[in-house]
């Protein structure tokens, strides 16, 4: 709970909506749970964007109160819809406005900005509540052979467009009844669980495994998302994600055991065997494929010993954004164990957490000042370490030399607590600072420490090139050749096209920088045209032959995923592979 505003406070939505409501789609989260902006974070935004209270007296952008209505009637004949209900039931078989608008969007600013424009681009004709992997291979069969659109809706948090039906057809909605789990084996700690699990499901299912299976231990998934409460297994696999503990843990394609698909062409399964020399990798080629291949079904994950108590906790400040990488370089080059969470914060990140937390209040400022760190130039380093006991305290007392070495001032383990308590309800910010018109996104790429700091310059270039816009970085899932950057961008703006336009531009510079698209994202549709240029079009022709052999009619999630169907004109080669 934020402190008390001393000022003037806006009127923040804080729930006051029905259930069958536009809100209830695009808000983030649990239904009535919101995150208002502390009162240091407001005062930023009046500055940055030169507004007063008064201009926070009333909603600029509808709220989404209305209930949903829509005027697109289903395509599908009775003959299919009767096809479906054979296979699923009656009541797992939904053509109403409501359930079809609930899987039409995810999480991106565009799609959100639409939602609240009332506007429906694109909607499935039918939404699908599969229970079985049996039910998906019937359903799949079923379209393959009457040419139906296929789409999947997991747990809704793509930032890419990925789950947009633009073809209508059917959308399989995984999270009502295909979340359960298919095997346990301690053994070999591996659990096989059903695409549509939720992170927290299975985190609870891993932590409980001495009462649910009898296991000698508590175990964790070891895979925490910012989107980890509203995010499928499922969909961690398709988009290729990574946790913000995969720097000891692993991105998902280190954490996945095993894979089933069902495709147009019949099953895909992959066996579990942890390392194996057996020609081109199935389980590589079918990760990362966004449902354009095929329904994945079925996922075997790897699992790991669950020790909360013996984490490490840590941060530091860094003097500048170039010192801070030689540190963190120097940690993940050492050979002395990774840290478990891993987060460098860029100037003016670290700036503006620095006010929302109070740190410029403290008497921490005075230290500063003290050890010649520089408003807008100093950075904080943040994280924890996980495993064995010896381990843990090992690799943070590595951590601690490292950071000495390069004149970083420890701040204890009191700030990464506080960033803790906010490590995943952050989105719901965006709401409430959207219903005044202020928009919040992110952005993500794959570096290497030899050009970190050129696509950390460059892309902040563009992103500042528009007047009043606030550009955080920072550095996270870091790896001993280089790392992730992920960029929040805030900017006062009303117009979804607007928003695109500026979207793509950031894409661009990306592309330009010569660093790859997503890390973690994903690419889905609105990232698509820009993958043929950063892949090279040799390279990106393998995907399309694999397209065609999975998918020869195209049925799955069509409409420019992975850009597929895109037409020449629409992709985008700026410094590209050839």
């Amino acid at each position: 709970m934020s402190k008390p505003y001393k000022g003037f406070e806006p009127k923040w939505v804080r729930g006051e909506y029905p259930l069958n409501s536009w809100r209830s789609i695009f808000k983030w989260g649990s239904p009535f749970e919101i995150k208002a902006p502390k009162e240091s974070l407001y005062k930023i935004l009046k500055k940055t964007f030169e507004l007063d209270d008064q201009f926070f007296n009333e909603y600029k952008e509808d709220p989404g109160f209305d209930e949903v209505k829509l005027d697109i009637p289903c395509k599908l004949p009775d003959e299919d819809i009767g096809e479906f209900k054979k296979i699923l039931g009656d009541e797992f078989v939904k053509t109403d406005d409501y359930s079809r608008l609930s899987v039409a969007y995810g999480k991106t600013m565009y799609d959100i900005m639409r939602l609240r424009r009332k506007r429906v681009d694109n909607v499935p004709d039918a939404v699908l509540y599969p229970d079985t992997k049996e039910q998906v291979e019937q359903i799949v069969a079923y379209c393959a052979k009457k040419k139906i659109p296929v789409y999947v809706y997991g747990g809704g948090s793509s930032v890419t467009r990925g789950v947009e039906c633009i073809k209508g057809g059917v959308s399989l909605d995984m999270r009502l009844r295909f979340n359960k789990v298919i095997n346990f084996n301690e053994t070999d700690q591996i659990i096989t669980v059903q695409a549509g699990m939720s992170g927290p499901k299975l985190e609870e299912v891993l932590n409980n495994a001495v009462k649910l299976f009898s296991a000698k231990r508590a175990y964790t998934s070891g895979h925490f998302p910012q989107s980890y409460e509203y995010s499928s297994v499922g969909g961690w696999v398709v988009t290729r994600g990574a946790g913000q503990n995969s720097t000891y843990y692993g991105v998902i394609s280190d954490i996945v055991a095993g894979q089933e698909y069902a495709t147009p062409i019949g099953v895909i399964k992959t066996d579990q065997y942890t390392r194996k020399a057996t020609g081109p990798d199935i389980g590589g080629i079918m990760m990362g494929s966004e449902g354009t291949f095929g329904v994945l079904t079925h996922i075997a994950l790897r699992f790991f010993r669950h020790t909360p108590k013996t984490i490490k906790r840590f941060s530091y400040m860094f003097a500048s954004w170039e010192i801070g990488q030689q540190a963190a370089r120097e940690i993940m080059q050492s050979e002395a164990g990774y840290p478990s969470v891993f987060r460098l914060s860029d100037p003016e990140e670290t700036g503006l957490m620095m006010r929302m937390y109070n740190i410029d209040e403290s008497p921490l400022r005075h230290l500063f000042k003290m050890k010649g760190f520089k408003d807008n130039e100093m950075c904080l380093y943040l994280g924890f370490t996980n495993g064995e006991k010896g381990f843990s305290k090992n690799c943070a007392k590595n951590v601690r030399r490292i950071c000495k070495k390069f004149g970083g001032m420890s701040l204890t383990g009191i700030v990464t607590k506080a960033w803790e308590k906010g490590r995943f309800n952050d989105p719901y910010l965006r709401d409430t600072m959207h219903d005044f018109g202020i928009i919040t996104d992110t952005m993500e790429c794959s570096v290497n420490w030899s050009n970190m700091s050129q696509v950390h310059r460059d892309v902040r270039a563009y992103c500042k090139s528009r007047p009043k816009t606030i550009c955080m970085t920072h550095m996270s899932h870091v790896y001993p050749q280089g790392a992730n950057l992920y960029w929040i961008f805030i900017v006062h703006m009303t117009d979804p096209e607007e928003f695109r336009k500026f979207h793509a531009g950031i894409l661009d510079a990306i592309q330009k920088s010569g660093a790859s698209m997503s890390h973690h994202h994903g690419i889905g549709k609105m990232f698509a045209p820009w993958l043929e240029g950063s892949l090279g079009k040799n390279q990106y022709d393998i995907l399309r032959a694999l397209k065609k052999h999975f998918d020869p009619d195209n049925i799955m999630n069509p409409g420019g995923t992975l850009g597929f169907d895109l037409a020449e004109e629409e992709k985008r080669f700026l410094g590209c592979v050839v």
